[in-house]
């Protein structure tokens, strides 16, 4: 008997995904397990793997084009099947979620204009005249600028696009509205020697605006930080922190070994051994009740085109160096083609984001929930320093920042964290054996 595949929710927060390729086409045999498509959500592209055997009797929703969490994407059943009052029953329930969608937005809409009426009775100052004269140029001028400012690409052809060091605004998409997809970047020509794509828009005028679509990840991404920034009271601890005996301590081990291990390797384990001393820091508020995880869980913020999403290597605390530095290998190439699962980015205790190679010196980080403190590390820097007898010398500097949610870390088990942190980055060959 025929059955309808339905958008799933395949990440923590995904209200809803976009059809970015279907593996299976319509006549195919499907069996349980199998990829029938990869879906964009806001977190990642992930594989859509189908529960149900049959034929691939209808594909309802094509690539590039968005379905709600709850919606029928396709028609599995038996091969000749009547499917028609299946495929009205999709068709339904996909209007009802547009109604929905309108009505969240009508009421988004109303709120706007409430707040406008209530400006439209202040008196019109000159900015507020110079914005309405912004707003009445020709609609010509602004649909210019959006397309010379925008590329309307999903990110694996994007992903793609980067890695083949091809022009994605030089593609002609044959998605949706012009959408470039995967099939377009893989059938367009790669030009030799031309650098990757740098994930920028293309050079417009000077003085033009830019309109950018705002993609299901950034949303994801602003709600969730606005949610911990301003619901989680964040206070900073600052610690400045010797880097010699590190970088000593990764040489020797390096000498040893065929593949280098990455300083954020180090910098998760010796905060591990931290975390073990001091398990309010790797604690989550909730509610009536504070806990305090029984593994040292620790997610690494790693930059995409389009945002930012933090692996997770599990358990530090009982793993070597080496092997939190092959998890992160193996993850981080991973997250940064969106092919992470749910569980690999998610649940974290305490989060580690490192600007340094980008020679940011200091900085502070915004929680990443369900954990309640995030570690920013910069630059590791040669600087004047006081030596121990009291003399002027030089030495290797890097400063580290802990945002603590107030509500589960107080300011005095903040300081002896990072005192214990400090102590491990100073002595690391002790904390490490």
């Amino acid at each position: 008997m025929a059955e309808q595949i339905l958008m799933l929710a395949l990440s923590p927060t995904m209200e809803e995904g976009t059809i970015a390729t279907w593996k299976k086409k319509e006549g195919d045999k499907v069996s349980e397990g199998d990829i029938i498509c990869e879906v964009e959500t806001d977190k990642a592209t992930v594989d859509y793997e189908s529960i149900q055997e049959g034929v691939l009797l209808k594909i309802l929703v094509p690539e590039g084009e968005d379905a709600a969490v709850g919606v029928p994407i396709a028609i599995i059943g038996e091969e000749g099947e009547d499917i028609s009052a299946l495929e009205k029953e999709a068709s339904e329930t996909a209007k009802e979620a547009e109604k929905e969608e309108e009505a969240a937005g009508a009421s988004a809409s109303e709120e706007k204009s409430e707040a406008k009426k209530d400006k439209q009775e202040k008196p019109e100052t000159a900015a507020d005249k110079a914005e309405k004269e912004r707003a009445d140029k020709p609609a010509a001028k602004k649909e210019a600028a959006t397309t010379d400012g925008w590329v309307k690409a999903s990110p694996l052809a994007r992903e793609i696009a980067r890695q083949r060091g091809i022009d994605i605004a030089a593609i002609e998409g044959s998605g949706p509205g012009g959408r470039i997809v995967k099939k377009d970047v893989e059938s367009a020509p790669t030009r030799a020697g031309r650098p990757a794509a740098s994930g920028f828009a293309p050079a417009r005028a000077a003085g033009e605006d830019r309109t950018v679509k705002v993609s299901k990840m950034r949303k994801a991404i602003a709600g969730r930080l606005a949610e911990s920034k301003f619901t989680a009271p964040h206070f900073y601890l600052n610690v400045s922190v010797r880097g010699e005996a590190l970088m000593e301590a990764r040489n020797r081990i390096n000498k040893s070994l065929q593949e280098k291990i990455s300083v954020n390797a180090f910098i998760m384990k010796l905060a591990a051994e931290a975390l073990r001393r001091h398990p309010r820091v790797n604690a989550a508020w909730e509610g009536d009740t504070i806990r305090e995880f029984g593994s040292v869980d620790i997610g690494l913020a790693v930059a995409l085109d389009d945002g930012l999403i933090t692996p997770v290597v599990r358990n530090c605390g009982n793993k070597g160096i080496v092997e939190i530095d092959g998890e992160l290998k193996e993850l981080i190439p991973r997250a940064q083609e969106g092919k992470l699962a749910p569980e690999e980015y998610s649940g974290a205790g305490f989060s580690v984001s490192n600007l340094g190679s980008f020679g940011i010196e200091e900085f502070t980080a915004i929680i990443n929930p369900p954990g309640s403190a995030i570690l920013a590390v910069g630059a590791l820097n040669k600087v004047p320093v006081v030596q121990e007898d009291g003399s002027l010398g030089t030495g290797l500097v890097m400063k580290f920042t802990l945002s603590c949610d107030h509500r589960v870390v107080d300011g005095a088990e903040g300081a002896r964290f990072m005192a214990t942190l400090k102590n491990n980055f100073e002595n690391p060959m002790s904390a490490l054996l």
